[in-house]
């Protein structure tokens, strides 16, 4: 085996397949935060904390919203191309959301990552840990995923950037399509985890988001509720949604609910759309999610004659689209020293989407600019391999599949799964604390043949942390907050005593949760 320090003095040209990495991997045809004529960065503020019911950070929201327009300018730039009318204007899709041809877009991000020098390229490294000296962080190991040489990354500043958690919960579509999902499989919540075992504050990991999407092919509704103006109906034929609101958690509730009452299926009606509208829709999901569009063409159930059946999918941990993440500051700063945490792990920003998360690392880089030449070099820490090499030597009855798969059915049945229509109780989620406590054992006594399982078994590592920091999040918010991302069966309703942040500090395996108010500011 071998070893590798790196103390960021080194660099490269390392490019290949990262160019289509992420979650931007295979595009998007819309960029959904930006500030419209007419309208405001305060007015983005107040669309975000009213579809959070309240449970946002202003000053987060609002210094994103500043530099939404600005970040989308840069990346036109770059040489996205962003579908304008006859006088030069974005195309919008109502005052937030700018029409793009996205198919490219992670290509031109890495095209021009490529150009600084400065940057060096880790392809097939899984960052497992942090290395930190008490509460101070300075820097991250992992391993190889292809051979057996493990990696120490010794930083004055570490900016974690990871995506949100999938896998947590049974999908949609189990057995061998069990990966077909909404958010990429490869987002384990990794970077939350991280966190948590170094005792980093999180926050608001009950916030969870449940997306609505086209059944079966799981695409995107917003390109046809935003493009086509198509609303949702029920198998009567009834437009429905007036009955439960419009925020985005209440559009999945209405679903949910129809189909309980015995109205469903739901969809969005798209019948007698024009031919014109059709073609742009076949070529909209082209750009980003092309399944939908084999979908409608196999089947020959072109959407302008047959109504595209919707459904939820099963919850996420995001910070991209709700409020989960870590704690930060203005500047993103972690409560951790010397880390900053920004997208998908930066918590209390819902609503931030792409350029949102640019907007953030905009806002982290010039904090860290700032500050690090005030910071020592971090003097390069040692780390043992046995925590990796153990797996190697184990002998275990199970699989990695097998843990994985009794993670979700557990997380399905007794915290507010798919097949319980997101609804949960409170002795549901004690079953549900003790089956993954019992499976984060089992875990450890995982065999790995070569370092693609010693891959998958710290991606179940990672999940397990997360469902076990969830779990007491639920718990710890006793009111139904968010209809649709989560009901909790003892508390029906919402709570003033709950318009507060559920934060939560983990220290020796302890989770102890912390309740805050809700503030302006924060240091």
């Amino acid at each position: 085996m071998c070893r590798k320090n790196y103390d960021g003095k080194l660099f490269s040209r390392c490019f290949d397949n990262w160019r289509r990495s992420g979650c931007l991997a295979a595009g998007v045809n819309a960029l959904n935060a930006y500030i419209g004529s007419g309208h405001t960065p305060e007015d983005y503020v107040e669309y975000a904390l009213k579809d959070a019911h309240g449970i946002a950070r202003r000053d987060l929201l609002l210094t994103m919203a500043k530099k939404l327009n600005s970040v989308m300018a840069k990346i036109e730039q770059l040489g996205l191309v962003i579908l304008k009318d006859e006088n030069g204007n974005y195309v919008m899709r109502g005052w937030r959301n700018v029409k793009i041809n996205g198919e490219n877009i992670k290509p031109i991000l890495a095209d021009a990552v490529r150009k600084f020098p400065s940057v060096r390229i880790f392809n097939h490294v899984n960052v497992a840990e942090f290395l930190r000296d008490g509460d101070k962080i300075l820097g991250a190991y992992g391993f190889s995923t292809r051979k057996k040489i493990f990696y120490n990354f010794a930083a004055k500043i570490t900016l974690i950037a990871t995506g949100g958690a999938s896998g947590i919960y049974l999908p949609n579509h189990a057995g061998g399509s069990r990966h077909q999902i909404w958010y990429p499989p490869f987002n384990t919540g990794a970077g939350y985890a991280m966190g948590i075992r170094a005792g980093a504050e999180m926050t608001t990991f009950e916030m969870r988001f449940i997306a609505l999407r086209c059944k079966d092919t799981i695409s995107p509704t917003g390109t046809l509720a935003q493009g086509v103006k198509a609303e949702q109906i029920n198998s009567c034929g009834e437009l429905y949604q007036k009955n439960y609101g419009n925020t985005t958690s209440e559009r999945v509730y209405a679903v949910t609910a129809e189909n309980l009452a015995g109205r469903g299926p739901c969809y969005l009606k798209t019948v007698g759309i024009t031919f014109a509208q059709e073609k742009d829709l076949l070529n909209a999901y082209l750009n980003m999610s092309p399944a939908q569009t084999l979908r409608w063409i196999e089947t020959e159930q072109l959407p302008s004659q047959f109504n595209v059946e919707i459904s939820g999918t099963e919850p996420y941990i995001i910070g991209g689209h709700t409020a989960a993440g870590y704690w930060v500051n203005v500047d993103r700063q972690t409560t951790l020293k010397n880390l900053f945490a920004i997208g998908d792990v930066a918590g209390g920003c819902p609503q931030k989407y792409v350029t949102g998360a640019f907007a953030e690392a905009e806002i982290a880089a010039e904090k860290i600019l700032a500050q690090i030449g005030e910071i020592e070099n971090p003097v390069q820490q040692d780390f043992n391999t046995v925590e990796f090499e153990k797996f190697f030597a184990n002998e275990s009855a199970f699989a990695v599949d097998d843990l994985e798969f009794a993670m979700q059915s557990t997380m399905d049945e007794y915290a507010g799964g798919l097949t319980q229509n997101y609804r949960f109780n409170e002795r549901q989620l004690d079953l549900a604390a003790k089956n993954i406590q019992r499976l984060e054992i089992l875990s450890k006594g995982l065999h790995a043949a070569d370092m693609y399982d010693l891959l998958k078994i710290y991606e179940l590592r990672e999940r397990l942390t997360v469902a076990k920091v969830l779990i007491e999040h639920l718990r710890a918010r006793r009111e139904t907050r968010w209809d649709g991302f989560a009901q909790n069966l003892d508390y029906p309703n919402r709570a003033e005593k709950f318009n507060c942040f559920v934060n939560s500090v983990t220290s020796n395996g302890a989770i102890k949760i912390i309740y805050r108010e809700l503030e302006n500011g924060y240091d």
